[in-house]
């Protein structure tokens, strides 16, 4: 089969095409012939080996894919060959064939493409899980979404309105910022021309964001600070701005702030009840029409190399997801 090759540690440039054999079935495995592979922020992270989960060279990156069953290991229950599926992995997406654990396989709905299937399992998890199990999200409260026009800032954008919040998106340029709008943003800030934290507390009359969702980080985080409402929550979901914050303690303390560290990664194995109680949710919800993802550039396995440099650069709306 063919797959994208990560032989040494580095940027995106150093990836490889090349035939390799099919991966071994595991028990309590599910074999899936993949027909789109998503892309995120973290698969540059990985094949730079800054990710939290490391692999060992040589590699196949790709954390999550869409895809048809091919075969499934003895006891399997919950797919069956011939079933339309989505998956999470440790890696290996982003080639023609993938095994993924049975626990991480879920059956999509009929009208579900492909390629919207493939960018689904860790933006939209991510966002739900984190935004109702962790920042115990609710409705009526401001939620604010930075980088609102990325893959996992559309989806909490999205998720916030359907929860009942009032969104405040910030973005880099209008024309993200119209992609925010178009996915549910109440209200718009662009960071490049305005000051967060001032036009936050006049949308908010003062009070400040009762949630703020930041895969960001850097300067973006140190401005939440200062404008977040009094027992407020923080939810730490990246960053992308290549800067880890240092947080001051007194702030938290005067303003009763917490501040959620949230891998979500890690509830895989978790909390995988709360993952299903998850996906369960957001495809009755793609079913119903209540959310729409936003793929905005299907690319080849070819170009895996491109899709990471995109996100790098901070060059996409929505996701990115490779055909194969």
């Amino acid at each position: 089969m063919r797959a994208v090759i990560c032989k040494a540690l580095g940027d995106e440039n150093g990836l490889v095409i090349e035939d390799i054999l099919a991966p071994a079935l595991t028990e309590n495995g599910v074999r899936i012939r993949v027909k789109a592979a998503g892309v995120n922020f973290a698969d540059g992270l990985l094949i730079a080996g800054k990710y939290q989960q490391k692999q060992t060279p040589p590699f196949t990156p790709g954390f999550e894919i869409s895809g048809e069953v091919i075969e499934t290991a003895p006891g399997v229950t919950s797919c069956k060959p011939g079933d339309r599926v989505m998956a999470n992995l440790d890696c290996g997406g982003f080639a023609e064939e993938a095994v993924a654990d049975a626990s991480d396989v879920y059956v999509i709905p009929d009208c579900m493409s492909w390629a919207d299937a493939a960018g689904f399992p860790v933006v939209w998890g991510t966002s739900h899980h984190g935004l109702i199990e962790k920042a115990r999200l609710k409705a009526g409260e401001t939620l604010l979404v930075h980088g609102a026009a990325g893959g996992v800032g559309l989806t909490a954008v999205e998720i916030g309105r359907a929860l009942g919040a009032t969104v405040i998106a910030t973005a880099g340029g209008a024309d993200k910022l119209a992609v925010a709008a178009e996915h549910g943003a109440h209200h718009g800030i662009d960071y490049k021309a305005e000051d967060v934290r001032t036009r936050v507390k006049e949308l908010t009359g003062g009070r400040g964001a009762d949630v703020v969702y930041d895969p960001v980080g850097g300067e973006i985080f140190d401005a939440s600070l200062r404008c977040t409402a009094p027992d407020g929550r923080i939810l730490v979901i990246g960053f992308a701005s290549g800067t880890v914050p240092q947080i001051p303690a007194n702030h938290l303390l005067v303003k009763n702030l917490t501040v959620i560290g949230y891998w979500w990664g890690a509830y895989r194995k978790l909390d995988p009840a709360g993952l299903h109680r998850t996906y369960e949710q957001l495809l009755d919800w793609f079913a119903e029409g209540r959310i729409r993802p936003h793929v905005s550039q299907t690319l080849t396995l070819d170009d895996a190399a491109k899709a990471i440099g995109l996100l790098k650069g901070r060059g996409a709306t929505g996701k990115l997801v490779l055909e194969v």
